[in-house]
């Protein structure tokens, strides 16, 4: 059995999706997402995404990372999911029911309501999440944030000089973050625009982070640093991030269609 798959990305941000509504795919594993994510022995790719049947929702997307570990959200993959379905859709995931729909600049999601509260993030005991008294060297007081996964966000002065290769799988992996957590440093340049770099939980270095744009802006917006409407720019590219009177978050940009092809399942370990 071969199994179709379909490559995309947003802003650099890629996936390898999996759409079981309409195709037999085999069950998956860690091992399985790891092996297919591999860019030297696999397919390659930051995410593995995979579409099932929903019976709150439109569909369910679950979504692993390269490490093969299943995490509760993923802003760009969300995007590259709405380009695939071609219209709105509400999305069922761990993190919460979203919704997409085609939008001027790709597509929009709407993310829902962030969360602040120290047992919401988590963190391993109380804490003010929106500065935090601990530090890793020159990174101190991030601000937290909860958009289905979780954020630590640093506001630095050029978080292109940050070495965050290093810095963020220490803070990954720290014991205060008991479900370890996604890493972004941030620079305000205006009342209006972000630059952001993303250590991403389970991936690491990133082109761009979805959830962590939405994280980033809110955290900002909250410490008052910025509007409540804003342009975050990552590496590959910008993102809208719109913190709306209703409190939810609203984030658009692009996300295209890379290639299609199929794999074997016996190739990674599995017969399907």
């Amino acid at each position: 059995m071969r199994v179709p798959f379909v490559k995309m990305h947003g802003l650099g941000n890629d996936f390898i999706v999996l759409d079981a509504r309409v195709q037999d795919v085999p069950p998956m594993t860690a091992a399985l997402a790891a092996a297919l994510a591999d860019r030297h022995t696999g397919i390659g790719c930051d995410q593995l995404v995979l579409l099932e049947p929903s019976t709150s929702a439109d569909f369910r997307m679950r979504i692993f990372n390269a490490d093969g570990g299943e995490v509760e959200a993923c802003g760009n993959a969300t995007r590259a999911v709405g380009v695939l379905h071609g219209a709105a859709a509400r999305i069922e995931t761990l993190g919460g029911e979203l919704q997409v729909s085609p939008a001027d600049g790709g597509i929009a999601v709407d993310m829902g309501v962030p969360r602040f509260e120290w047992d919401q993030i988590p963190l391993a005991y109380p804490m003010d999440t929106h500065t935090m008294p601990v530090a890793w060297e020159e990174l101190d007081q991030p601000t937290a944030v909860n958009v289905g996964n979780p954020h630590v966000i640093f506001f630095v002065p050029d978080t292109d000089a940050l070495e965050l290769d290093r810095l963020g799988p220490e803070i990954e992996h720290d014991p205060l973050f008991p479900q370890r957590v996604n890493v972004n440093a941030a620079t305000v340049v205006s009342r209006t625009h972000i630059r952001l770099r993303v250590w991403e939980r389970g991936v690491g270095l990133t082109r761009a982070c979805g959830t962590g744009a939405c994280a980033t802006a809110i955290g900002a917006m909250r410490r008052g640093l910025v509007e409540r409407s804003v342009t975050v720019s990552l590496p590959g590219g910008d993102l809208r991030i719109d913190w709306t009177d209703e409190g939810r978050i609203r984030m658009t940009g692009p996300a295209v269609e890379s290639f299609r092809g199929t794999f074997d399942p016996a190739t990674y370990g599995t017969d399907g």
